[in-house]
Formats: structure tokens, C-alpha cells, sequence
């Protein structure tokens, strides 16, 4: 589920740019700054941050006053409840790869001033805008609020946090570029040729989790998709199984495996907790299972093979080889014809 921030680290920035769709649009933004509590010294002050609430209430009555979801983005209006279309038009759909599609295709629907385009090639699948016209001084906004929202409603989807390989942005890291990483789990990149991100292909495949009245319960609190990013991440065992297998010389230490995943210890472990895992059971399975296989398939020293799969020494290894297993290396390996 989404959680707030504890403290306020959301750039004023994005409140002027919604006072941009104000401006377009003809209207006193006034009360929605007094109901989200913004006040006149804060936006006087360029480097003012506001918490993620704050964002939250002032932009939902901003589409309201302005009737734009868009905020002023685009060439036309996207009246209240566009957004909520297109998460309808996805609801039905059997992964998340078909809901993102129908995400790209529907969105095209509502404006022609940007278009989604979701790609993979070979493990890794990617998600871009193409700006079809010039969005002016909001187009830092504009492209990051729209990424952020696909992202949102993706993790809602699955109900799961959706990592990313990297998120890039075709512009100026601005002075408020702290917040990105905030915004986007994992490497992000500015100067790039266009908006986007790339994730991991195998979320591609997992089932959508929600139903209409779980899409009606989202409504309510649809802005939370954008401002706050998901903790749960369903795939999580499996990419730490997967990066324990691939770089386990490397990643021996939880710090290291979790800045390889883009958390934090504690969340590492927590979330881990969360999927009826641990990091140490992870570790002993893909010992177990390298060492199985070493066993089998060659005809390496046992020294070797539990230097191999990080264990200091064959005495430690073969206690350990018999808690997983029921019997010593030795007694595995000639019951196991090599391959």
C-alpha cells in the first residue's frame, strides 16, 4: 500500500506549475491554495517544500475548479473522471502487459499532444512518451506527473510495487532534482531523448488483483497513486533469488543487496517479511541449490565447491550441506550420476 512521507520534501515547483493551469484556464486559485494550507511566503520562496498531502489537496481541487485533469497540460481539457476511464478500460484485463497497452492505446483517445508507447527487448520492458507538440512551461510537470500516474496505476493493479531500471526525463536536471528518486525507485537520467521508463519484463506477466469495487474504493484516493509510491513488491523473493544467483561474490552483505534493489535494510528485510521470506533462508536455498548443482554435474574438491558458494571453509559447508539436505556432501554426490 502507499505511505506518506514523514516530513515535507515536495518542491513548491510543482504547485507554481499547477498555477500555470490557473493561469490558461482564467481562474483564482486562492481557495484551493488555502485548503491545502500553501501560503504566500512559501511560494514566494524557491526553494519552499510542502509535504505530499499538501500536493495531494491542491491538486485534486485543481482538476475539480479547472475541470482538467491534465492541470492545463495539453490542447484541450481532460474533463473530472478521464484518468478514471482509463484504469476502467484496463480493469478487465489479464496482466499488467495487456493493461499497459490498453493504457497507451485509451490514453491516445483523450490527447494527441502525448503518446505512450510500451516496448520490451529481450528482459526489459519500456515504457516512453513521444510529445507530439510542444508543452512550454509545463512540460517538466507535465511529462512527470504522467509518468508517475501510469506508474501509480500499474502498482495498484498488481498491488505491488513496480521497480524500476531506470526512469529518464529529456531535460535539465532542474534545481529540484532530489525529489526524483523520491518519485521513481530507482536510477533516474536527465538529458535524455525522451520521457520514460524501463522495468523489469516479468511484471509484464503477473495478473491484474483488482475488481470494480476495489477501482471505486481507488477513486477516492486516486492522487495518492502519483504522489506516493508503493511498498509492496511481489516479485521481490524472485529478484533476490535472481541477484543472489547472478552476483552473490558481490552482494554478500544485505547493505549491498539492498542498494542493488534500491532500498533500504530495514525495507528489505520488512518486505521479505511481508512475503513469508528472509534473507538468510534466500541465501541458504541458492547456496543449496549452486552447491547440488556443482555436486552433480562436476567433479570439483568439496573445498572448492563450498568456497564456491561462499562458505569459509568445507567444514562449515558440509554441516551446513547436511542441516539442508539429510546427509553430508560426499554421501549427495555418489548418489548423483554427473552429467
Amino acid at each position: 500500500m502507499p505511505h506518506p512521507p514523514a516530513q515535507a520534501v515536495t518542491p513548491i515547483a510543482f504547485i507554481h506549475a499547477m498555477l500555470l493551469g490557473y493561469r490558461k484556464h482564467g481562474k483564482d486559485p486562492a481557495a484551493a491554495l488555502r485548503e491545502a494550507q500553501i501560503t504566500p511566503s512559501q511560494l514566494r520562496r524557491p526553494r519552499s517544500r510542502i509535504t505530499a498531502a499538501q500536493l495531494e489537496g491542491f491538486a485534486r481541487q485543481a482538476m475539480q475548479e479547472l475541470d482538467d485533469e491534465a492541470l492545463g497540460w495539453f490542447s484541450r481539457r481532460l474533463p473530472w473522471g478521464s484518468y478514471g476511464m482509463l484504469a476502467r478500460a484496463s480493469l478487465t484485463a489479464p496482466t499488467l502487459g495487456v493493461a499497459l497497452a490498453r493504457w497507451c492505446r485509451h490514453h491516445g483517445l483523450l490527447t494527441e499532444d502525448i503518446r505512450f508507447s510500451l516496448t520490451t527487448q529481450g528482459a526489459t520492458a519500456q515504457l516512453t512518451i513521444d510529445e507530439r507538440t510542444g508543452l512550454g512551461a509545463m512540460r517538466e510537470f507535465c511529462l512527470l506527473t504522467s509518468l508517475r500516474n501510469v506508474h501509480g496505476v500499474a502498482s495498484w493493479l498488481v498491488d505491488s510495487r513496480l521497480p524500476l531500471i531506470e526512469a529518464s526525463f529529456p531535460f535539465a536536471a532542474p534545481p529540484h532534482r532530489a525529489v526524483y528518486p523520491l518519485l521513481f525507485p530507482g536510477p533516474v537520467r536527465f538529458g535524455a531523448a525522451q520521457a520514460g521508463f524501463s522495468f523489469d519484463a516479468q511484471y509484464l506477466r503477473l495478473p491484474l488483483r483488482r475488481d470494480e469495487r476495489a477501482l471505486q474504493a481507488m477513486l477516492q484516493r486516486a492522487l495518492q497513486l502519483i504522489v506516493l509510491p508503493y511498498r509492496r513488491d511481489r516479485l521481490l523473493v524472485q529478484r533476490v533469488r535472481e541477484l543472489l544467483r547472478e552476483r552473490a561474490a558481490e552482494l554478500r552483505s544485505a547493505l549491498a543487496l539492498a542498494e542493488a534493489l534500491h532500498l533500504s535494510v530495514r525495507t528489505l528485510h520488512r518486505q521479505l517479511r511481508e512475503e513469508g521470506a528472509s534473507l538468510q533462508g534466500l541465501k541458504d536455498e541458492v547456496r543449496r541449490d549452486q552447491a547440488m548443482e556443482l555436486l552433480r554435474r562436476t567433479r570439483r574438491p568439496v573445498k572448492q565447491i563450498a568456497l564456491a558458494v561462499g562458505f569459509d571453509n568445507e567444514k562449515s559447508f558440509s554441516r551446513a550441506f547436511r542441516q539442508w539436505t539429510g546427509q553430508p556432501p560426499s554421501q549427495f554426490r555418489r548418489g548423483s550420476p554427473t552429467l
